[in-house]
């Protein structure tokens, strides 16, 4: 093995035993208990992305959808693992960008 893959896999295995991805995978465990919620949230993570990606994105559009889901995400379990999963692609992205940064990758 060279030394990025020994240096990936080094990355790979310290996100896995990373505090921010446990506590995604463990509160993904508690949804997952729940098929009907979990489909809820995963049509309000695909809604949410495509307005998001919409070429024609707007900020009302965006209010609207935050308010026709405010009762949904108060339930805690939603709330918690919408939390966790933000918390795991933020380190994801701040790696990407650190990592596109120093390399000068244009």
């Amino acid at each position: 093995m060279n030394e990025v893959e020994e240096a990936v896999d080094g990355l790979i295995n310290a996100l896995l035993n990373s505090e921010v991805y446990r506590e995604y995978q463990k509160r993904l465990e508690e949804v997952k208990q729940f098929p009907d919620l979990k489909s809820q949230i995963d049509a309000y993570r695909m809604r949410n992305y495509e307005l998001q990606q919409s070429p024609d994105y707007a900020f009302d559009k965006m209010e609207q959808f935050q308010r026709e889901y405010q009762t949904f995400r108060e339930n805690p379990m939603v709330s918690d693992f919408l939390a966790a999963e933000l918390a795991f692609c933020r380190m994801v992205q701040d790696i990407e960008s650190r990592l596109v940064e120093r390399i000068h990758f244009e």
